[in-house]
C-alpha cells in the first residue's frame, strides 16, 4: 500500500477535509458533499475513488430520501 506524504502545517490546521462530487438526477445534477477525517484534500479525493461505488450508492440512497440540507446531499465517511 501506498504511502502518503505527511500533511503541512497549513493542512493540519485546516482540519479533516471535506471532497464535493454531482451525481446526475434525471436531466439535472446533484451536489455531494463527502466529509472525511482525513487531513489532506489528495488523501480526501483518493478515499472518494477508491470507495466510489459505496458512496455512489449512499449518495443515491440519500436523494431518493429526499435527504438534501441547503442544495446539498451531505455523507459522512468514517
Amino acid at each position: 500500500m501506498r504511502k502518503f506524504p505527511k500533511p503541512t502545517e497549513q493542512e493540519i490546521d485546516e482540519g479533516p477535509q471535506k471532497v464535493s462530487f454531482q451525481i446526475a438526477n434525471g436531466n439535472a445534477r446533484q451536489t455531494c458533499i463527502l466529509q472525511t477525517e482525513l487531513p489532506t484534500k489528495v488523501q480526501a479525493q483518493k478515499y472518494l475513488m477508491a470507495n466510489w461505488p459505496i458512496i455512489e450508492k449512499m449518495a443515491r440512497d440519500a436523494l431518493a430520501a429526499g435527504a438534501i440540507d441547503d442544495g446539498a446531499i451531505r455523507l459522512t465517511a468514517s
